[in-house]
């Protein structure tokens, strides 16, 4: 079955509603108010800068292409966060965000349009993911791209994002 991009938002935020719920009764369970994640998230944001190929190139011909392409970018550069399989039924948080790519592959804006207000760590260590994994390969055939990629965190604060999920169990 394909489903309309609009059921997948509303089931991303239904699962981010459930999500909350389940983090808010571990947040309450964990000691001095940290969580598993809250580490993950923070070792992620203030560790190594991360080393990409800055002469990748994207040859997508469409900016659905081109998410994809950013992706792939995105895993080969945090090979060890990238959750593997199918997702659990309820994740920890989901980040939906707008980037702003030019022709060079480097980031003009990243916009957040949905975060996880029981998880803001969760945010910012995706943004500091996202700079730190910069530039994205380079749009040539596009002069530059702006998308909506979808974040799916888990607890230990692995990931995937929509564009190549493995989908939920």
């Amino acid at each position: 079955m394909n489903f309309p991009r609009r059921t997948i938002l509303a089931s991303a935020m239904l699962v981010s509603l459930f999500s909350f719920v389940a983090g808010a009764a571990q947040a309450q369970s964990a000691p001095a108010g940290r969580t598993q994640t809250a580490d993950a998230a923070q070792a992620a944001a203030g560790g190594a800068r991360v080393q990409t190929a800055a002469a990748q190139v994207s040859t997508a011909e469409t900016e659905k292409d081109y998410r994809k392409d950013a992706a792939r970018h995105i895993y080969a550069s945090y090979p060890d966060k990238i959750y593997k399989g199918k997702l659990p039924p309820l994740v920890y948080a989901v980040v939906v965000l707008e980037m702003d790519v030019d022709a060079k592959g480097q980031l003009n804006n990243v916009t957040m349009l949905r975060t996880p207000s029981h998880a803001p760590e969760v945010t910012k260590a995706v943004e500091g993911m996202i700079r730190q994994a910069a530039p994205m390969p380079a749009p040539v055939r596009l002069g530059g791209a702006r998308f909506t990629e979808i974040w799916l965190v888990d607890k230990s604060g692995r990931f995937q994002l929509d564009a190549l999920t493995a989908g939920q169990r």
